[in-house]
């Protein structure tokens, strides 16, 4: 094979790379990270529960420190796993549905 056979090759080979879209790979995996973790569970467990919920109702049921109960909050909300509905003076935590399914329609693709 000579060097300019062996060198189209390679420039072809080079052209084919695979594009990955690393800034929606890494919102994603924020996404599913989101959700793999034991406590985030139990908060979304409870939220779903109570339909909607206050952060003081949720760390008071919970046995949290209020400083834990709304960074792991912040991480739902974040992920767009939680919304927050505010009535008057409380701001109540409610299960976004629509976005639990299209995670389990996408974690159902990728693992089949």
């Amino acid at each position: 094979m000579s060097q300019d056979v062996a060198d189209e090759e390679k420039s072809t080979i080079e052209k084919a790379a695979i594009k990955v879209d690393y800034y929606n790979v890494k919102k994603a995996a924020l996404t599913l990270r989101a959700l793999n973790h034991k406590l985030r569970q139990q908060l979304l467990k409870l939220i779903d529960e109570e339909k909607k919920i206050t952060v003081t109702e949720i760390y008071v049921r919970l046995k949290l420190e209020q400083s834990v109960a709304s960074q792991h909050l912040a991480i739902l909300r974040k992920a767009g796993i939680v919304s927050t509905e505010r009535d008057g003076k409380f701001i109540y935590y409610i299960v976004n549905h629509k976005r639990i399914e299209e995670i389990n329609k996408f974690v159902g693709e990728l693992v089949n």
